[in-house]
């Protein structure tokens, strides 16, 4: 039982990527009985209005629609700082006249932490991803401070934090480990998870609870075998055309096979009997009952693949996908096959290696053990509610 109805609210960013790990933490919130408040863009309404919670729409700049990034770092967290100058005017007009009695944010939604500062409310960070560790600073931010054009957003960023209010006034210091953050993520596929400072950060692993859609495995599928790219770099025509040749026909194997909204079925060819090809599939429900899964090893993906104890062929993609890639072969539980060394044959070679690997089972059989003690959702929650006090 909650201690309190309170108003919690959740500042976002509408990438699906980020949006997800959330939902089912906020469904038990609401589920408990608080009045919860979810800022996002309208593009993911109606992944947050499922849960219960009361969705409060912000316009966000944040080139999530055709993900047109910047490749250039500083450029990228340019993207962030600048999405967060035209949304706090936005979130300002809600939430200064609806305070909430506790923030919970988004690694990218700084507009949160103005909001509970200027408003001496609690604030709890929500990371979808690893988090810094003592040393971060040395071995990670220190290269990025160097590169051309840091300098001048730095200053943007502290001349932003002195206009909006905010308390902290150093970009290090507000940009930084927070006092509180829940990560939704295995410890497992944290880098340095010895260095992190669990006083400020608890793993309570990924949060999952009943996702939308269900699937059946088909009753003479002796394997199966889950392809897919995640929800955001999925216009990789050749790249399932691979797949369909290494995969397409495999005696004893079914295939599921997501190519996402940006690929056209018709762009594949003929699709083998054992394949069923979606734009989207209910990926954790199939997981649940799958043997393998090819990956673009996001960490949406990585998690629920551990989550289940399902062996991985990493094809990364993009972003951190590639140290994602690297940390599951680390952990003896993937192949790593880079884009442009995909092919039938190494697709092929990679499946029967690992799902024929007894250390491949054994390390998936104790990770997934270890994923599922962390605690997730009702954790998240009762740590969330401690902090309401």
């Amino acid at each position: 039982m909650s201690r309190r109805r309170a108003h919690v609210a959740m500042i976002g960013i509408p990438a699906v990527s980020h949006v997800l790990p959330s939902l089912e933490i906020i469904r038990e919130l609401v589920a408990r009985g608080h009045r919860v408040t979810y800022a996002n863009d309208p593009a993911v309404a109606g992944l947050i209005e499922a849960t219960g919670a009361e969705f409060v729409p912000y316009a966000s700049a944040l080139p999530v629609a055709d993900n047109d990034w910047p490749e250039d770092p500083v450029a990228a967290m340019g993207v962030f700082l600048d999405d967060a100058v035209q949304a706090l005017p936005q979130l300002r007009a809600v939430y200064d006249r609806d305070p909430a009695d506790l923030y919970l944010y988004d690694i990218g939604a700084y507009p949160a932490r103005v909001l509970a500062e200027t408003q001496d409310r609690p604030l709890m960070q929500l990371s979808p991803t690893y988090v810094g560790w003592e040393g971060y600073d040395q071995d990670v931010a220190a290269q990025l401070w160097q590169l051309p054009g840091a300098d001048a957003y730095r200053a943007r960023f502290t001349r932003w934090l002195a206009d909006c209010g905010a308390s902290t006034t150093d970009m290090d210091a507000f940009c930084g480990r927070p006092a509180h953050t829940l990560a939704t993520i295995p410890k497992a596929m944290q880098p340095h998870a010895d260095r992190v400072d669990t006083r400020t950060v608890t793993f309570v692993g990924p949060c999952f609870g009943t996702r939308a859609g269900a699937w059946t495995r088909p009753a003479d599928a002796g394997n199966v075998l889950l392809v897919s790219l995640g929800s955001a770099f999925t216009n990789r025509p050749e790249f399932y055309r691979q797949c369909l040749a290494a995969y397409g026909d495999l005696p004893g194997w079914h295939v599921v096979l997501q190519i996402g909204k940006y690929t056209d079925p018709s762009e594949l060819g003929a699709i083998p009997s054992n394949v069923e090809v979606h734009s989207w599939v209910p990926q954790l429900a199939i997981l649940e009952q799958a043997d393998a899964f090819v990956t673009h090893a996001g960490m949406g993906g990585s998690s629920e693949g551990l989550f289940t104890g399902v062996p991985m062929i990493a094809v990364p993609q993009a972003a951190d996908q590639f140290t994602n890639a690297d940390r599951l072969v680390e952990l003896g539980v993937a192949r790593r096959i880079d884009t442009d060394e995909v092919t039938a044959e190494a697709l092929r070679t990679a499946l029967t290696e690992l799902v024929a690997d007894p250390e491949v089972a054994r390390r998936s059989a104790l990770l997934r053990a270890a994923a599922r003690a962390e605690g997730g959702t009702p954790r998240a929650a009762d740590l969330i509610e401690e902090l309401l006090g």
